[in-house]
């Protein structure tokens, strides 16, 4: 085991498996001498000069090229220097990568892997910050990926740039350096489709993502002081989404609150509570509550009021337990 950041897991993900994989390719904007703008492939080139190179400023090129690599035989790990910026390879992305596998007739599949650092936290403003999951997770053929922790970070990568279909691995950048933890070295992978329940409670049930997962423990950690255990359950795939998870966890507690950082309307999080209202009517014991961004662009002086805090997700957990 190591003390890692998660830029240094991710890092060392996409080392090990360059070494163990010689059709993983990294490319995107800044990612060779550079080594990111988070400095998440730093040294890659150094070692693998042939397959780390950098690219034009030109997102749809990045993903296309990644395409049509991966279709030839390669395992390509295109990184979108930030969320906010893939757009312009939206079409691509869904138009192409997702439905190659459907269109073919299963003859051909994109094993592609996407970077991209998505979420607030580091006062980026509203072209740096943004949450767009849901775009995305509203695609059938695409997986969609989120990490709330080094370890993580590294076993969920690996399985990702493993994974014969294409992944969206969003990487929360509030997250980067926030924390170091214990990453195992060499083989590690954690398998898609698999939540996992941070911290178990019998009170009121927390499904979070990303950043989000480590707000809902502090905000667990303050329900404690009153009396009340809530249980977190980090999502961390939300396509395939690990729906026994999240139906198990309520069918405990009998209460909800879903956390995400996207605008409330039209986020993930309203996804879950549909699933919840259909399928554990029965268990509930009060409103199904989302704690979200709000319907506006995302500020730039006004970050720690847009984004979920500790303290929104407890007023939250209050509410429900009044019920």
């Amino acid at each position: 085991m190591a003390q890692m950041t998660m830029v240094q897991a991710i890092n060392n993900a996409l080392r090990e498996e360059m070494r163990r994989d010689d059709r993983v390719v990294v490319l995107g904007e800044d990612v060779g001498r550079n080594g990111g703008v988070f400095r998440c492939t730093e040294g890659l080139i150094d070692e693998f000069p042939d397959r780390v190179f950098d690219t034009p400023l030109a997102e749809s090129g990045i993903i296309g090229s990644a395409i049509g690599m991966a279709l030839y035989g390669l395992r390509p790990v295109p990184e979108i220097q930030f969320m906010d910026f893939i757009y312009p390879a939206f079409d691509q992305i869904v138009s192409e990568a997702a439905k190659m596998r459907y269109r073919s007739g299963g003859q051909y599949t994109v094993p592609m892997t996407i970077r991209t650092p998505y979420g607030g936290g580091i006062r980026g403003g509203h072209y740096h910050s943004q949450s767009s999951e849901a775009y995305f997770c509203h695609t059938p053929g695409l997986k969609v990926v989120v990490p709330s922790t080094p370890s993580d970070a590294k076993g969920l990568l690996t399985s990702s740039i493993r994974d014969p279909d294409p992944v969206l691995f969003l990487e929360p950048k509030k997250l980067y350096r926030a924390f170091r933890e214990d990453v195992p070295e060499g083989e590690h992978t954690v398998p898609l489709g698999k939540a996992l329940v941070r911290r178990p409670g019998k009170d009121v049930s927390l499904f979070a993502w990303g950043y989000m997962s480590q707000v809902c423990l502090e905000a667990a950690e303050k329900a404690a002081q009153k009396g009340v255990e809530a249980e977190v359950v980090d999502l961390r795939t939300l396509v395939p989404l690990d729906v026994d998870a999240v139906l198990d966890s309520v069918k405990k507690t009998g209460r909800a609150v879903v956390v995400y950082e996207a605008p409330r309307t039209g986020g993930y999080g309203g996804e879950i509570s549909a699933i919840l209202a259909e399928r554990a009517i029965e268990y509930l014991r009060g409103p199904i509550l989302r704690v979200a961004g709000f319907d506006t662009p995302f500020p730039y002086a006004l970050e720690d009021i847009y984004m979920p805090s500790p303290d929104r997700v407890l007023a939250a957990i209050d509410k429900v337990m009044a019920f």
